[in-house]
């Protein structure tokens, strides 16, 4: 499988991309967080580390950690409004279940 970004998200991610001085692509994955469990976690790639998986899109790098990947594998990256303010969207297939307010998940291991 593989991180896709939609078509707003891989816009919004090349105009971060261009603006910052070092950035190579985009660094993707979770981190233990909320009610739930999981939070995403989004933010630029200023380097390649050990065990990274990257993907490309478009000319967009997305690097991802190792002990993310088991957890993100399959996502589409969107980007949209919620509420008020604009922010990266998440369709993660191995989220079963989220808190009430959307901010962490709950994978069908976490279950276990």
């Amino acid at each position: 499988m593989a991180i896709t970004l939609t078509p707003v998200a891989l816009q919004r991610v090349q105009r971060f991309v261009a603006e910052t001085p070092g950035a190579l692509g985009l660094r993707f994955g979770v981190t233990r967080t909320g009610c739930s469990g999981w939070g995403h976690v989004a933010d630029l790639a200023r380097e390649r580390r050990d065990g990274d998986t990257v993907f490309e899109q478009d000319g967009i790098r997305i690097f991802v950690d190792a002990d993310s990947m088991a957890l993100v594998d399959g996502t589409e990256i969107d980007f949209g409004k919620q509420g008020l303010s604009e922010t990266f969207l998440f369709r993660n297939p191995n989220a079963t279940a989220e808190c009430g307010c959307g901010e962490s998940f709950t994978t069908e291991a976490d279950l276990a």
